[in-house]
């Protein structure tokens, strides 16, 4: 028994001493580079334990407690990873090798996957993701400008939580949309929807052969986003705050009220009129005595703040081991308004306010060694407040109240305003007291990727399958209450009281509501082959879509509007190349849409591409200094099937007509009948439109990739563009205008980047650029005959501004009746002067012309210059656009235009050289002959109120510091970045009375924003 006890005790030492052998060990040791220098914050994890890590410390020193016969994980940004099994060593030190970076290696995403930039045939452009990372709006397409080559944008409002319009290259549809299609991890989403952070890469697809595999729907470029996955390694945490203080770029900048009443008595002297202000009055109003009947308010100071505070905060973390990977993020950003509120009124907010939340959750699995399981859970709320009558109105009254025109409120408390309408109200009154607006926008996204290796079958097959389903849901609750409104006559009674006239009853708060949402879901697969054979490398891809958006609420009583837009094709890719030297691609889609007609339906857009990379070439590899330099052409089909909300234009639809709709008597007589009819003709050859694409292009790199780049010339003819039939003769007898694929159209441009790193003196620097031009013409559309063929808008381009042409001011009345005759109205000396462009001695509107350029501009660029020492970064960006011209008019730009004191006058107008009688009768003046009142010659669109949309801006001023490794580790942190950034700073621009990049004609638009940023970055 002994014996057995004393078996069973060593036994179970035994044991107890193996366990102790297993028992977590101390490891440690010091990560160096290849020049044998520490690297001060390396990852450290430990393989299948994620949240069991540490980083690099002062002289690049580890430590780590772990289980023996576990591997070790080193990663750092810019090496390549090291994984190292620990048996028994307890010190483990390790030389980490620099990534080969070259712009060979460099990956890019593609309608297809991921290849080399060395590989790429088409046009593709890869944006920097950091670079729009100092965007302080909620929309990264307010970033795109002057920083992606190949990208035109315009913000034309600065309204919190609106977005920039962009396209791609050049607008070369006069249809019903020319913007890009944008897909994130591969499903038609908005990329507003999005936090930048969440970006892993954003390419920009320009030619045929990188969108023909989208078939009807990449006519106008393709956007791909992809986004961040979860990493093998430890818990990796990042955060983010910044501070931003906004001002208005420009505000439109209004005369005093002694000057307005000043320029109201010129305009009326000089038309031969009584004064509106007799010099007592004038007297009065320079003096202030009577702010009641002559008030001097500064409408733009009442209502507006000197600026708002916005805030942005996000987390992200990611981690996980070899069997599954996790990424979670989540966002909060708010932008206050402008608008001044009243603060007694506590919580009821009624400023243009905008919150956006984001949230994002992904998880990979690897459910075998050669299957992939990713899942996906994303969403963003969005909410919008604005004042009861909406930003629109109140822009309305701020450039149409002149200082004079009444008080902020009348003396006895009365509140004063011009009219009833909610965009006549007194601007105060419409910020703070018509209730106020709330909407909130919920989009919730899912994905399901499902990605099998199939070597089982052939080595270098593989399997990709997704699947996606998103929600929209809007909500909107309009609350509108409005105070009793008077307003005071010109004149006191006899007793000297104001005579007083209500111009609305008080109204009582009231409530609307409403909501609209759709559903979308999505299904695709893709077949992936690669194989290699020596220098000889193989691809093909073979791809199905699916997809469908029904709306969900407000759908109304139409069938049609509850049936879902679905479309399907199928797509491929064949691709060759031998030694990465000489490359051929061959891509198509067939796909469809149930808009149309089942017998054009569907359709096959093909295209195909080559390359040729000469710096592969033997000779010129010799040379040393050319790491790249490839030449590519394409040529290919594709299509854009988007009509708008038109919904099955291949059926008629019969209206019941009441009240008479025939007539059955004689001609001259009236005998009434009820029928039906065809409110709508059918049109069932309609499909899509055709784009027919060339693309000839050059990638560089010079120097080890020390001066690198690409540029690209394009031409693309658009075909079958949709469009109404206007100008049909009455006697076809067709009770409605049918719809055809008639428009026609062809663009062409260049559009280029390059980028410039050099190291002096310790500063690493990188100069870059880029620049997109383009220009289209109409080549046909329906549009009415004309003898005079400079009235077509064939053979002009899209958007082409158009009006009289102005040969400055008439000089006298010898001038005039010297002049051809102008039909607009009674002329005097110092009215604007047109010229007779058809030669039939009268101007009227058949000598209305082309003038100037585009009304959405042709030219883009931008350009910048970053630098690094040690840990300072700055960052100077640069953006501007050219070719474009926008008329201005309305109530401020016409002075007095009205006639009955409603417009606000501009300083620069006032100030400018203008036309005075008896003081400056010049011709060339800057400003006609004033007018109190409705001038209908001078008030016409020409080249005298064409004004160049040219700007340069200083868009982004980038200036950071990264605390010392030293300090940050002594905080448990890997990194921690202190940052200000500056955007839209300066603004250089002839066009001086509101920031030009709004190409908004009279400046009643929310103005863009000059933004200050202070921010903080940790990574743990």
């Amino acid at each position: 028994m002994m014996k057995f006890i004393l078996l069973t005790g060593m036994a179970l030492l035994g044991i107890f001493f193996t366990a102790l052998a297993q028992e977590e060990v101390i490891v440690k040791g010091v990560v160096l580079d290849e020049q044998k220098l520490p690297l001060v914050g390396v990852s450290i994890s430990v393989s299948n334990m994620p949240g069991l890590g540490t980083t690099t410390v002062t002289d690049g020193k580890y430590s780590i407690r772990m289980r023996p016969f576990q591997t070790l994980i080193f990663t750092y940004i810019g090496y390549e990873k090291k994984e190292v099994l620990v048996k028994e060593q307890r010190v483990i030190n390790v030389t980490m090798k620099e990534t080969d970076a070259s712009k060979l290696n460099e990956v890019v995403v593609t309608s297809t996957g991921t290849v080399k930039r060395i590989a790429v045939t088409g046009a593709i452009t890869t944006v920097d993701v950091e670079r729009l990372k100092s965007n302080p709006s909620t929309s990264m397409a307010d970033a795109l400008a002057g920083v992606v080559p190949g990208i035109q944008a315009m913000q034309t409002s600065g309204r919190p939580g609106s977005v920039s319009e962009f396209w791609i290259r050049s607008i070369s549809t006069f249809g019903a949309n020319s913007s890009a299609l944008v897909l994130i991890d591969g499903f038609e989403r908005d990329m507003n929807e999005i936090n930048v952070e969440d970006v892993a890469s954003f390419s920009v697809l320009k030619d045929a052969s990188a969108t023909a595999i989208y078939g009807s729907r990449g006519a106008n470029g393709v956007i791909l986003i992809t986004t961040k996955r979860g990493k093998e390694g430890k818990v990796d945490i990042n955060a983010k705050v910044e501070g931003f203080y906004s001002t208005a770029t420009k505000l439109p900048d209004f005369v005093d009220g002694y000057t307005y009443a000043s320029l109201a008595n010129e305009a009326k002297v000089t038309r031969n009129q009584q004064p509106l202000y007799s010099a007592s009055e004038m007297e009065i109003l320079r003096l202030g005595l009577d702010p009641d009947m002559f008030p001097n308010v500064d409408w733009m100071d009442v209502l507006l703040r000197g600026g708002a505070k916005s805030q942005r905060s996000l987390l992200n973390l990611s981690g996980g081991g070899k069997t599954a990977r996790y990424y979670v993020s989540g966002s909060y950003q708010n932008q206050q308004g402008m608008y001044k509120v009243d603060e007694a009124l506590g919580d009821y907010n009624t400023n243009t306010d905008f919150k956006k939340y984001t949230y994002r959750l992904s998880v990979d699995m690897d459910i075998t060694r050669s299957t992939l399981l990713r899942v996906g859970v994303s969403g963003s709320l969005r909410k919008q407040n604005d004042p009861g009558v909406g930003t629109d109105a109140i822009w309305t009254s701020l450039m149409g109240y002149n200082p004079i025109m009444m008080p902020m409120r009348y003396s006895d408390g009365k509140i004063p305003s011009w009219t009833g309408k909610n965009d006549n109200l007194n601007p105060w009154v419409q910020g703070t007291m018509t209730g106020y607006n709330e909407s909130w926008t919920n989009n919730i996204q899912t994905t399901l990727n499902l990605e099998q290796k199939l070597d089982f079958i052939t080595k270098g097959l593989s399997f990709i399958g997704r699947y996606g389903y998103d929600t929209y849901n809007n909500n909107w609750v309009k609350r509108f209450k409005r105070p009793e409104l008077w307003n005071a006559s010109r004149y006191r009674n006899t007793d000297g009281a104001l005579v007083f006239t209500r111009v609305a009853e008080e109204q009582k708060m009231t409530q609307s509501a409403g909501s609209d949402g759709d559903r979308r879901d999505f299904f695709e697969w893709d077949l992936y082959y690669n194989k290699d054979l020596g220098n000889h490398h193989f691809g093909a891809v073979a791809k199905y879509t699916q997809a469908s958006k029904v709306f969900t609420q407000n759908i109304g009583t139409d069938l049609k509007n509850g049936i879902a837009r679905r479309n399907q094709g199928m797509a491929g890719r064949v691709n060759y190349n031998w030694n990465y030297r000489y490359f051929i691609d061959f891509n198509f889609g067939y796909t469809g849409s149930e808009n149309f007609h089942k017998d054009y339906r569907f359709g096959f857009f093909p295209a195909i591409s080559g390359a040729w990379n000469i710096g592969e070439e033997p000779l010129v590899k010799k040379l040393g200094w050319v790491n790249m330099f490839k030449l590519r052409y394409s040529y290919g089909r594709t299509g854009n099937d988007n009509m708008g909300d038109i919904r099955f234009p291949y059926l008629y639809t019969i209206e019941q007509m009441t009240g008479g709709g025939y007539n059955f008597g004689d001609y001259e007589s009236t005998n009434l009948w009820d029928g039906i009819r065809y409110s709508s003709i059918a049109s069932p050859n309609v499909t899509w439109e055709i784009a027919t694409k060339q693309d000839l292009g050059i990638d560089y790199s010079f120097f080890k990739d020390r001066f690198s780049g690409a540029i690209d010339f394009f031409r693309e003819r658009r075909e079958g563009i949709y469009m109404g039939r206007n100008f049909l003769p009455g006697f076809v007898g067709l009770e409605s205008n049918p719809s055809a694929n008639v428009g026609e159209v062809k663009a062409e441009g260049i559009d280029g980047n390059f980028s410039f790193n050099q190291k002096l003196y310790g500063i690493d620097f990188t100069l870059r650029g880029n620049i997109t031009f383009s220009k289209n013409e109409i080549l046909e559309r329906d549009e009415e005959n004309t003898i005079y063929g400079y009235k077509l808008e064939e053979g002009h381009r899209i958007n082409q501004a158009r009006g009289l042409v102005a040969l400055g001011l008439f000089k006298d009345y010898d001038d005039i009746r010297n002049s051809a005759l102008q039909t607009f109205g009674e002329v005097m000396p110092g009215d604007i002067k047109y010229k007779d462009i058809n030669g039939d001695g009268q101007v009227d509107n058949n000598d209305i012309v082309a003038i100037g350029a585009t009304t959405r501009p042709n030219l883009t660029y931008g350009f910048g210059l970053a630098a690094r020492w040690k840990g300072i970064d700055v960052n100077v960006h640069f953006q501007g656009v050219g070719k474009s011209s926008y008329f201005i008019d309305g109530s401020s730009v016409y002075m007095f235009q009205g006639g009955d004191g409603w417009g606000n006058v501009l300083n620069a107008l006032a100030n400018s050289n203008r036309w005075i009688l008896g003081k400056n009768e010049d011709p060339n003046a800057e400003y006609p002959r004033l007018t109190y009142g409705a001038n209908s010659n001078n008030y016409r669109r020409s080249t005298f109120w064409l004004k160049n949309g040219a700007y340069m801006r200083l868009k982004t001023l980038d200036i950071g510091y990264s605390f010392p490794k030293t300090f940050v580790n002594k905080m448990r942190l890997s990194n921690a970045r202190l940052f200000f950034v500056g955007t839209n700073l300066l603004t250089f621009s002839e066009f001086e009375l509101w920031d030009p990049e709004l190409g908004n004609p009279n400046g009643k638009v929310y103005p863009l924003s000059k933004t200050f940023s202070l921010g903080l970055s940790v990574n743990l």
